[in-house]
């Protein structure tokens, strides 16, 4: 399903260095959410989706300020950020909780996400997509991917996040902008 066009990003957001991300990234990610946004509107003008997510963080490797995050192979952004070099983390407050919900549990291949969630999809002059609604959206360009082997997992108690052996793939990215809405 094409998902709700994207509109250019309008001039109430300033850039930030991440060191400005506002919170806990434990309590934004894992307690408040965040939605993964990756796709291209160059091509094809609904070609991307998001999802809502609550594993990820923000840390320092190879010398750079990197976010990452975990997708399931059944879930229809992981072909999008497979296939594109940006993603987004946006992040919203509580009082978009009813929306993240929707984006969590709806399939961006049968359902306008964005239009059943009320949320206004934009697009930065970088190509990354996120919110109008958000309060803070993070462009990352990824470096790196990983896919989980449970022949690796320390903690047996793990392998019963998996009963359909649908194991995440880890998507590492270099933070590219903090955007905050001024």
């Amino acid at each position: 399903m094409e998902q709700k066009k994207v509109v250019p990003a309008g001039n109430e957001w300033a850039c930030k260095h991440i060191r400005d991300f506002s919170g806990s990234p434990v309590s934004r990610i894992g307690e408040e959410w965040m939605l993964i946004t990756s796709g291209s509107t160059a091509v094809q003008p609904g070609n991307w989706n998001t999802m809502t997510a609550s594993w990820g963080g923000f840390g320092v490797l190879w010398g750079k300020a990197v976010a990452f995050m975990f997708i399931r192979p059944t879930r229809f952004t992981y072909t999008l950020a497979n296939d594109n070099a940006l993603f987004t983390l946006s992040f919203f407050d509580m009082s978009y909780r009813p929306a993240l919900d929707i984006c969590g549990t709806k399939s961006g291949l049968d359902t306008d996400k964005a239009a059943q969630a009320d949320l206004t999809p934009v697009v930065f002059g970088d190509g990354g997509i996120g919110f109008q609604e958000a309060a803070e959206i993070i462009t990352c360009r990824k470096l790196y991917v990983h896919d989980f082997d449970p022949a690796r997992f320390l903690d047996p108690s793990i392998e019963a996040l998996y009963p359909a052996r649908d194991y995440h793939r880890m998507f590492i990215g270099e933070i590219l902008t903090l955007r905050v809405k001024s």
